[in-house]
């Protein structure tokens, strides 16, 4: 367990747990807490015995975004901005899988859907909410855009129209909704079976994801093409092919 003013964090087992803390606030995206969550999540990466993360909010509600109020933090607290915040997630190289309790709105949808995997509550509702104040969710367009098509996020955008759990599935939002008493034991279910998976093999596959989903066709093939040789060298990858061949379970060395 570590410290955090804004955030929990249990990293001691290989499914760490990152968990917005501040539900009297409906657990608010700012500096404090993007520095809290990136100084974790460098953590994380260097603890080879975490193999899977799951990021949830305190309470009711995931997060409803920006902080709009003044934000005060405790002198020499780590911040960070939330674009520092979203490319630490996608360098982390471990499965990160959101557990949607309640609302993700505005910057908390953002930080949602920066996560690889998304498991939610079906009581839960998804918005980009920033225009009802007259701002517009810049930064997260990025994260969006990358998930739901152009015309189904422009609505969102535009409008502030909230989706419920149904509509965020179908759109491309969330992979799986489950009852709010079942959302603990499916998250932990799937984050198990990855935590099952060779670290070493992921870390590569999802950097190699995050790094070619921009690139023109022909040098993203190439690109992973190069990344398929790294998989293939992995000692790991030797195993798993042994492994499957010997009908045994493989036993991964992380390299």
């Amino acid at each position: 367990m570590s410290e955090y003013a804004t955030i929990l964090v249990d990293d001691s087992g290989p499914i760490a747990r990152l968990t917005l803390n501040r539900p009297d606030k409906r657990n608010p995206i700012g500096p404090a807490t993007c520095g809290e969550l990136v100084a974790a999540l460098a953590a994380i990466a260097a603890n080879p015995a975490v193999r899977v993360v799951v990021l949830t909010g305190a309470g009711p509600v995931f997060s409803a975004g920006g902080d709009l109020s003044a934000m005060q933090q405790a002198p020499g607290a780590p911040t960070a901005t939330l674009v520092e915040l979203l490319i630490a997630m996608h360098e982390l190289g471990k499965p990160i899988l959101a557990m949607v309790n309640g609302p993700a709105l505005a910057g908390g949808l953002g930080l949602m859907v920066a996560c690889d995997l998304v498991i939610a509550a079906d009581s839960a509702a998804f918005g980009t909410t920033e225009i009802a104040v007259g701002l517009w969710p810049m930064m997260i367009t990025a994260e969006i855009t990358r998930s739901v098509g152009r015309k189904k996020t422009l609505e969102m955008m535009l409008t502030g129209k909230k989706l419920d759990a149904a509509e965020a599935l179908a759109c491309g939002l969330v992979n799986q909704i489950v009852p709010l008493a079942e959302l603990e034991a499916a998250t932990m279910k799937l984050a198990g079976e990855l935590a099952d998976r060779s670290p070493a093999a992921l870390a590569l596959g999802l950097k190699a994801f995050y790094r070619s989903q921009d690139m023109e066709f022909g040098p993203q093939l190439r690109y992973l093409q190069a990344e398929l040789g790294r998989v293939l060298a992995l000692e790991d990858a030797a195993e798993g092919i042994a492994a499957f061949l010997g009908k045994r379970k493989p036993v991964w060395k992380g390299k």
